[in-house]
């Protein structure tokens, strides 16, 4: 028998039944369309923002056929792969000698017969803007040249013309706040060029550099150089060389590998389009590659798995409540001979117009706001995309995920609207049916084994355990909601009326409330996850971290050995322009005999300077040494962390050298030191500091109240001034120094051991010199702020630099970013969902509240049941998602606490401390504001007013 005809019927059916129920439909159709939508979007971005092979080579070479480079191993042999990436020396070809990497290779004569060329060379520079002075890059390269488009096009301006002309990225441009036609000096040589236009790189739309035609900046930039022995000499790249080939021929195979044979590699675009065999590349046996394509594929499918998820559980009560509000006109079907098949063939046929229909609304969106939001979303990328890649397979299968999806969301519904009788459908009996008692069974082993899977993934290390245990004990939790349900009825006994109508609607109605929680639930579920792990991750790295600085604060370095004289000047461009509070805080360095700071080439002539640690307990770190690692691995995370950072420890392990004040960490200062910097305010100290006495800060280099100075005078035969003041030989003397010994806390100080007065230091023949300040700041600077005393610093000789704190990149990672948006997907699907299961819970009790008018319910009533009915699928999805969240998000943080055990066993000093965070922010929006948000709008979205409605029959 023919089916064709039966399911003609079908689909004429339920396109009128659409049709017809046009809100329910239009929902239907919203469903399916926005997760499509998104997938579309997101595949024409991913491809389009991905560069191919060929916009790669358009982005490095632009309409050139190759670049040829020499190596620094000379015009030795060597060998390379197509893509000009991998290269190395010939197999079997001797190491290149010293003389023989010295020797120049002659590049240009590897280019092909026939061929042009243009050279590409930079230079890190120092420029002016209108703020003041910022570092950045210029390259001599001749923009102009149609060899360059589509690696460098201009957007504003012309191309620079002429040697005193320069041209700049937009992104520069914005940066420094210069606009075309001002001036732009090159600091060092002092050449002036005028900005005539603004370009951008497609490949790189954050580069901040300067472009100009070639000898134009860094030979007349040398020969400033060769005659004022004050100026640097520019330190410029090695040359490039961009060469389009003889016409129809480029550049092949043949052609770099005869580059090659003379020391220089070649990227061609001809063949790494078209690369040769193996067989023709010497060095394809010994290259190693690797496939990311499995791992790619597999977190596609993933998410498309998901996405498919979230539809069937949105969808499917929509489709259930169309059914049982079609059951007349399915009981009719049944009545004129029409058999169970039938039924069921009407519902699926009414998944399948809908998924049609929201897939195709879903891809064209798509489509849309793809190309409406393309300059915003190059712009977040930093690149242009070359075309608006379509792969039409792929479009294709979204589309037809949408059509199956529909589908998959009216199977249930169509099997129960195939098992009602005729005489329940068309009296519109529901009948009464029991809840599966297997399916809680199934779904408790299913998360108790998924469970102890992840547990077993992470203390094992295997990631793939934890995924597949993580989804096990989620699908586990889905199986659960059913009763989880149904237990919700039995809460609103005490309850007032509309609260408790609700929970006993939502218990009643399992089929329409329980997918929906279970989408809340997998979409909370999966935010959760990444939020408690991002956050936790986040705790160990605010735990692991060592600023070089005290935070708050910056510190002013002179730049080199006798340049104290020049810091008044550099002190007032920091107080000029710089958010500075409070006082200064100047400090000065100490060395014993000659200063080393620069000079390491001679034997024995430079003097040291030393704190001698004591010996014993209290002084020796308990994790160095035998029982260390047995230590480490029983003591707490805390208990570590407090040792690590006690005095015995804390310049045990690597700490950074702050502010170039040497291994000794000794500086010269005042009280004023530990007022703004070291953040000691004890009149005690101060006091020890007027009468001569160092403070100590790492009470683990003190012995009954003194500490042992061991200084060696040696002189080397540069230092003349010290040597004239000491002559005589190397001497090394021991002093026994009476300290103040600071509370063990501030052991911890970044750069700082001891400060020493500097009377003291005299009174030991060790040499003094002003070395800098410290200052507190209000906030962090801006970039015109920085540039601006970046200037100032020049006009007073760039005799000093200014060190900031690190503290100011730790604060400004993404985490917060992340979680947010986090929070704000989940809280949309939250949204939805509730929104929905509200929406189909007013259609399917349209005679529930026609019921509650009659016996004298105020309208009122309405609205308050919508937002609680509401209310009710938000908050238990949410709960039972930050619940199954964090069962991956506990087994990736087992898995990182195996590792770090590992590094502690072959250091105990490393830090094992994996801590698991509760993104607290992240669930309270989601367990208070969402459901509440979603509660108040599906109230005021609900009219009070009862709408009359004809009666049946």
């Amino acid at each position: 028998m023919n089916p064709l005809p039966g399911w003609r019927a079908a689909f004429r059916i339920a396109r009128r039944d659409a049709v017809r129920a046009k809100g329910r439909s239009a929902l239907v159709v919203a469903m399916i369309a926005l997760p499509v939508l998104g997938v579309t979007a997101a595949d024409l971005t991913y491809r389009s923002a991905l560069p191919t092979k060929a916009e790669e080579l358009t982005g490095e070479l632009g309409a050139a056929d190759a670049r040829f480079s020499a190596t620094s191993m000379g015009p030795v042999k060597l060998q390379q792969m197509p893509d000009g990436v991998n290269w190395g020396p010939l197999d079997g070809a001797p190491d290149p000698t010293p003389e023989e990497q010295e020797r120049p290779v002659d590049v240009p004569a590897t280019f092909p017969e026939g061929s042009r060329h243009l050279t590409e060379r930079s230079v890190p520079a120092s420029v002016t803007t209108r703020h003041g002075i910022a570092d950045t890059q210029i390259t001599e390269l001749s923009v102009a040249d149609p060899m360059l488009r589509g690696r460098i096009e201009l957007t504003d301006g012309a191309y620079p013309r002429a040697e005193n002309e320069i041209a700049a990225t937009e992104k520069f441009i914005e940066a420094s706040g210069l606009s075309i036609g001002d001036r732009v000096t090159v600091r060092g040589p002092d050449q002036s060029y005028t900005l005539t236009g603004a370009v951008e790189l497609p490949a790189d739309l954050r580069a901040e550099s300067l472009y100009a035609l070639p000898g134009s900046v860094i030979a007349p930039w040398q020969k400033t150089a060769d005659r004022d022995k004050d100026v640097l000499p520019p330190q410029a790249s090695d040359p490039d060389w961009l060469v389009q080939g003889p016409p129809g021929a480029g550049v092949t195979w043949q052609d770099i590998l005869a580059a090659n044979d003379r020391g220089v590699v070649v990227v061609s675009r001809q063949v790494a389009l078209d690369p040769p065999p193996d067989s023709e590349v010497p060095m394809a046996a010994t290259n190693m590659t690797y496939d990311t394509d499995t791992e790619l594929t597999a977190a596609v499918l993933t998410v498309a798995a998901m996405a498919l998820l979230e539809i069937v559980l949105l969808a499917g009560p929509a489709f259930a409540v169309g059914a049982r509000r079609s059951r007349r006109q399915l009981g009719l079907v049944g009545s004129c001979g029409g058999s169970r098949g039938q039924v069921r063939a009407v519902v699926l046929a009414g998944g399948a117009v809908l998924g049609a229909v929201g897939a195709v609304a879903g891809v064209g969106a798509g489509f849309g706001l793809t190309a409406l939001f393309r300059p915003m979303i190059e712009d977040y990328a930093g690149s242009r995309f070359g075309e608006l890649t379509v792969r039409p397979w792929e479009i294709l299968g979204i589309a037809l995920l949408g059509l199956v999806t529909g589908v998959l969301a009216a199977l249930a519904p169509a099997i129960v609207a195939g098992r009602q009788s005729v005489l329940e459908s068309l009296t519109g009996r529901r009948g009464t049916r029991r809840g599966s008692r297997v399916l809680p069974v199934v779904g408790v082993v299913a998360l108790t084994t998924g469970v102890a899977v992840a547990v077993y993934g992470g203390v094992a290390g295997d990631t793939a355990f934890v995924a597949g245990g993580s989804v096990l004990a989620e699908l586990g939790v889905l199986g659960c909601i059913p009763v989880i349900v149904g237990l919700l009825g039995r809460l609103g006994r005490r309850l007032p009326l509309t609260p408790r109508i609700a929970l006993r609607d939502a218990a009643r109605n399992r089929g329409r409330t329980a997918p929906a929680v279970a989408a809340v639930m997998a979409a909370v579920a999966g935010s959760v996850a990444i939020a408690t792990y991002t956050s936790s991750n986040a705790a160990e790295q605010a735990y692991d971290y060592e600023p070089n600085l005290t935070p708050g604060t910056v510190a002013l370095v002179a730049a080199d050995t006798g340049d104290s004289a020049d810091l008044p000047r550099s002190r007032a461009a920091v107080e000029q322009n710089f958010p500075v509070s409070g006082a200064r805080a100047d400090i000065s360095r100490v060395w014993a005999g000659s200063d080393c700071m620069v000079y390491y080439d001679e034997e024995n002539g430079c003097g040291t300077l030393e704190l001698v640690k004591p010996t014993g307990k209290g002084h020796s770190c308990p994790l160095k040494g035998k029982g260390a690692k047995e230590l480490a691995l029983r003591i707490s995370a805390d208990e570590h962390k407090r040792l690590m950072n006690s005095p015995a420890c804390m310049d045990e392990h690597y700490t950074m050298v702050a502010f170039g004040t040497g291994g000794d960490k000794i500086i010269i200062g005042g009280a004023d030191v530990l007022d703004s910097y070291v953040k000691l305010e004890d009149p005690a100290a101060a006091k020890a500091l007027a009468e001569g006495t160092p403070v100590l800060l790492n009470s683990a280099y003190a012995k009954n109240g003194e500490v042992t100075l061991k200084a060696t005078h040696a002189y080397n035969d540069r230092d003349k001034k010290n040597r004239a003041l000491h002559p005589g030989k190397t001497r090394t003397t021991t002093d026994q120094l009476k300290v103040h010994v600071a509370p063990d806390r501030y052991a911890a100080t970044p750069g700082i051991r001891m400060v020493m007065p500097e009377k003291t230091a005299q009174r030991l023949g060790l040499h003094v010199e002003e070395y800098g300040s410290f200052y507190t700041l209000d906030r962090d600077a801006t970039d015109a702020e920085s540039q601006a005393t970046h200037a100032a610093f020049e006009q007073a000789g760039n005799r000093a630099y200014l060190m900031t704190s690190n503290e100011t990149f730790r604060r400004n990672d993404d985490t917060d970013t992340v979680l947010l948006l986090l929070a704000l997907f989940a809280g949309v699907v939250t949204l939805g969902a509730a929104a929905i299961t509200t929406g189909l819970s007013k259609a399917d009790a349209e005679a529930d509240l026609t019921t509650l008018s009659a016996v004298g319910a105020p309208p009122g009533v309405r609205r308050s049941l919508s937002g609680f009915q509401c209310l009710v699928v938000a908050l238990t999805g949410v709960l039972l998602g930050t619940a199954a969240g964090l069962v991956p998000a506990v087994a990736l943080r087992l898995t990182d606490l195996r590792a770090a055990l590992a590094d502690m066993r072959e250091d105990p000093m490393e830090s094992a401390y994996t801590p698991i965070v509760m993104p607290w922010e992240t669930v309270g929006l989601l367990a208070l504001v969402v459901p509440v948000l979603a509660g108040l709008l599906a109230a005021g979205l609900t009219s009070s007013r009862l709408t009359l409605a004809r009666r049946a029959g």
